[in-house]
């Protein structure tokens, strides 16, 4: 009997358009051939509301993963969408280098939802082109080249965002950019070191003290570490890391970089920044996905001094601050804030992680269920290695009983839950259920 997913009062409209096989052979003859499909049966969503995606046939799907962590408020959110609409039938475009109420106005809220000293805000339109200026504006404060980040974390694909990340996969085989070091990144799974073992956090963090002085000059630019890694599969780090980690960092003349791609916006359901769960503040912040509620938008959040480093040449982003972008990530911010979308992540995903860790108790082939909130992951092993082709299909059938989920990890072996901020009860009874009948099928 297939599981049933809750009712939804949304009518989507008739599809008319070309058939998914005769638009996948369109594809295949334009589309550069490095644009991937997730699934071996491609996915075809036409239509979204809220947490719900139809595809051409008019079947309804979960969305659990949101567009990769992207659709924060929900698919096609009608506040999201009026101010959308407004806007573009007053203008259309405006750069910064024009003065226009909106770009201002939106900054104001953004920036008051971080702790001081942060409250310089440069708008930009993607995460890769956030963590590129947080980059440049590092090397500008500091005086300093070298760049650290994690092994296993992923941070954009422009060459800066390469250079940054630390997973084969996501890398070309050209020379990289020179000042770019990684460090061995704590895991829940594969870490020599438990979570649970004292001073787990400190030790990590002798990894960094220890770069710094065998790889660098003792001098460095910047660290720059994810909340809770994405890409790499969902994981957090021991409660004291960062702690030890940005100290070790500032003593050898760097700053320290949050990159809140995936974590930022209430998503891990405790604050509504993810550095603020490891009680720290960094120098600069970077943003993107969440923020625009699916809109090209991406935001660097510094402080005073470090953003007065911009001033001593031209620096321009062309869509950066566009008017359009600004009304979309203002409605969804305001969204955020008065419907606590927070403590809904909260909520529901302690509803998941419940369910999830009484599926791990009865399924040994899950090794870890981890995150907070809405950013979590659900890690697959076999015979003690990653379960990389059991995730493969676990992935498979989900899709096949209606819920999008996603797939990361350096092995492919972990299942990506980050969904829109919109979930119900029902929905995560939902999910728990399909999981659990397709760990059924797959035992």
């Amino acid at each position: 009997m297939p599981i049933e997913l809750p009712p939804c009062d949304h009518t989507p409209s008739p599809y008319s358009g070309p058939s998914k096989a005769e638009l996948l052979e369109r594809r295949k003859a334009v589309l550069n051939q490095g644009i991937f499909l997730l699934y071996k049966e491609p996915f075809m969503p036409v239509e979204g509301h809220m947490q719900y995606l139809w595809d051409e046939t008019g079947r309804r799907y979960l969305d659990c993963f949101g567009g990769i962590c992207t659709v924060s408020v929900g698919h096609c959110h009608p506040e999201v969408t009026a101010a959308l609409s407004a806007q573009a039938q007053l203008i259309q475009h405006a750069p910064t280098c024009y003065l226009h109420p909106t770009v201002v106005e939106y900054a104001e809220k953004l920036a008051a939802t971080f702790p001081d000293p942060l409250n310089r805000v440069y708008f930009v339109n993607s995460g890769s082109e956030a963590n590129d200026l947080a980059i440049l504006m590092a090397r500008l404060h500091t005086g300093h080249h070298e760049i650290l980040s994690l092994r296993n974390c992923y941070h954009g694909g422009n060459a800066v965002g390469m250079a940054l990340t630390s997973h084969h996969t996501w890398k070309y085989a050209v020379p990289p950019m020179p000042g770019f070091q990684h460090l061995k990144a704590p895991h829940p799974v594969w870490g020599p070191i438990p979570y649970d073992a004292p001073d787990a956090g400190k030790q990590y963090a002798e990894e960094v003290a220890d770069l710094i002085k065998f790889g660098t000059s003792g001098k460095v630019a910047a660290y720059i570490a994810e909340p809770i890694q994405g890409v790499g599969g969902a994981v957090p780090y021991p409660a004291d890391y960062l702690t030890h980690a940005y100290a070790h960092v500032r003593e050898a003349g760097g700053v320290c970089i949050a990159d809140e791609v995936q974590t930022g916006f209430g998503r891990t359901g405790t604050n509504f920044w993810g550095f603020q769960n490891y009680e720290v503040i960094p120098d600069i912040v970077v943003m993107a996905k969440s923020i625009g509620n699916g809109f090209p938008l991406a935001a660097v959040v510094t402080t005073d001094e470090i953003a007065s480093h911009m001033t001593g040449r031209i620096h321009f982003n062309t869509f950066g601050g566009d008017p359009l972008a600004m009304a979309q990530g203002m409605a969804t911010l305001d969204i955020m804030l008065r419907d606590n979308t927070m403590a809904l992540s909260k909520t529901i995903g302690d509803q998941l992680i419940a369910g999830l860790t009484l599926l791990k108790d009865k399924y040994p082939v899950i090794a870890d269920v981890r995150g907070s909130g809405l950013i979590l992951g659900v890690e697959f092993v076999q015979d003690g290695q990653p379960a990389s082709a059991f995730t493969a299909d676990f992935f498979e059938r989900c899709k096949d009983h209606g819920l999008i989920v996603g797939k990361g990890g350096l092995h492919g072996s972990v299942i990506r839950l980050k969904p829109p901020m919109c979930l119900t009860p029902a929905d995560a009874d939902f999910l728990i259920e399909v999981f659990s009948e397709v760990l059924s099928e797959l035992s």
